[in-house]
């Protein structure tokens, strides 16, 4: 391995490339997987499944990197800005709460953990395509794009030296415990439990254990469990004998239905553990209505958002309307210009391309809830696959707290959506490219 030149300053050059083009024009492979091994081996536990969780992920990481402007970079905080300012206000709230179920009109305090706002980019900037409340992914592209090397001398600028690892780790702690001091103030926080349905089956899975770790680092209690294993007595949660203090939520059952989330839910109603994300985060954030009226001026208008918000908005969501019968000769014939994404959806489940879509599959959302969004295409990324030069799309996603950006990722991917199942794609760490 060629030692990496730890010059930061960018090439001349760089200033007549834009990161289009090299996103189009370099295939250079920059994962360097024995420093990734290292990165996600920093505990003995989660070092002995590492061969296991290669084989059974091939596809998570991809091998090179994704270029991004800045002036791309800070559009994208000024658009997550917008959109949480416009969620603060009263009349946006009134809309998003009146269709959630109970359990979202809670209010405890916490704003919720881990936001994902997932964004595809057009010629005229970037666009919003949804927005996640338990968004993962952070901590493994944390190690990934600690895991990168030059692939070539003219590269070495952009591949130069890091901040410290540890100042993304103290932002992603700091923002668990901004969340217990919102619903707990100066009280002790002693313990975390990451929670999933049969959590070591999930696709991320090793992110528990990052996870996991990271609090224990802190001097917080963590562990993992499935929701089954949780009882709810005493007014309080409990985990194998032991209280719970706080549940880091990942579960996709976002309002706490079903039977086996009955302790968690009943811990959440009462206050008694402090959840997040939670209901109302998901409500207010991630139902894919909410894309209907963050895509209508006049709405937002209505409501008094600012009109540098909704200026940024207007470009910025794509328009977005509700599947009904009463408009499904309408958007059946506009279909090839459509996405159409179920309502309570997650992970690009049951979404569909309307150029790809059967008359079945029509049938089937509009017997669904359903919203039907502008298709933006997403951007390319040439790689390199055993040794045949290929194009893959990406999308970009914001993890974020409070509105401000934390880190800045790609998902690489062929097909309708992200998948994680192509052959060289996957997560692919972004590098900003800086003004000359």
């Amino acid at each position: 391995m060629r030692p990496m030149n730890t010059d930061l300053t960018p090439p001349p050059w760089l200033a007549q490339v834009s990161a289009e083009a090299l996103n189009r024009g370099s295939f250079c492979r920059s994962l360097n997987l024995e420093q990734l091994g290292r990165q996600l081996e920093r505990d003995p536990q989660l070092g002995a499944v590492l061969p296991d969780m290669v084989r059974a992920r091939p596809h998570l990481f991809s091998s090179t990197v994704v270029f991004l402007s800045l002036e791309v970079a800070q559009n994208i905080s000024e658009i997550i800005s917008a959109i949480e300012n416009v969620m603060a206000l009263p009349g946006y709230r009134k809309q998003a709460l009146a269709r959630a179920p109970v359990i979202a009109q809670q209010a405890f305090g916490p704003l919720g953990a881990c936001m994902g706002y997932d964004f595809h980019l057009s010629a005229s900037g970037p666009r919003l395509i949804e927005v996640n409340t338990n968004a993962g992914g952070i901590l493994l592209n944390l190690a990934l794009a600690r895991a990168q090397q030059s692939c070539c001398k003219e590269m070495d600028w952009a591949f130069a030296p890091k901040p410290s690892a540890d100042d993304l780790e103290q932002t992603v702690f700091d923002m668990f415990r901004a969340e217990w001091r919102y619903q707990r103030g100066d009280a002790p926080w002693n313990s975390v439990l990451i929670v999933d349905d049969k959590p070591e089956t999930q696709y991320l899975a090793p992110e528990f254990e990052l996870f996991r770790q990271l609090f224990e680092r802190f001097g917080v209690h963590a562990a993992v469990a499935d929701p089954s294993a949780l009882s709810w007595h005493d007014s309080k949660l409990w985990h194998q004998g032991k209280p719970v203090d706080m549940v880091y939520n990942r579960l996709t059952d976002f309002y706490l239905e079903e039977t086996s989330h009955q302790a968690l839910r009943h811990a959440y109603e009462s206050g008694a553990a402090v959840l997040t994300p939670h209901p109302r985060a998901h409500a207010l954030h991630a139902d894919k209505r909410n894309l209907i009226a963050l895509s209508q001026d006049a709405l937002l208008a209505s409501w008094r958002a600012s009109a540098r918000d909704r200026k940024l908005l207007s470009i910025a969501v794509p328009r977005t309307r509700l599947v009904t019968t009463e408009r499904a000769d309408e958007l059946w014939a506009e279909r090839r210009q459509l996405f159409f994404k179920p309502v309570a959806g997650y992970g690009a489940k049951a979404a569909y391309r309307g150029d790809k879509l059967t008359r079945r599959v029509w049938g089937e959302i509009l017997a669904g809830d359903f919203v039907a969004q502008a298709l933006v295409p997403p951007a390319e990324r040439l790689i390199e696959v055993d040794g045949v030069q290929t194009d893959l799309k990406f999308d970009l996603r914001a993890y974020s707290y409070a509105g401000r950006v934390q880190l800045l990722a790609a998902r690489m991917y062929a097909g309708q959506t992200t998948n994680f199942r192509t052959q060289g794609g996957g997560f692919a760490p972004v590098i900003v490219l800086p003004l000359i």
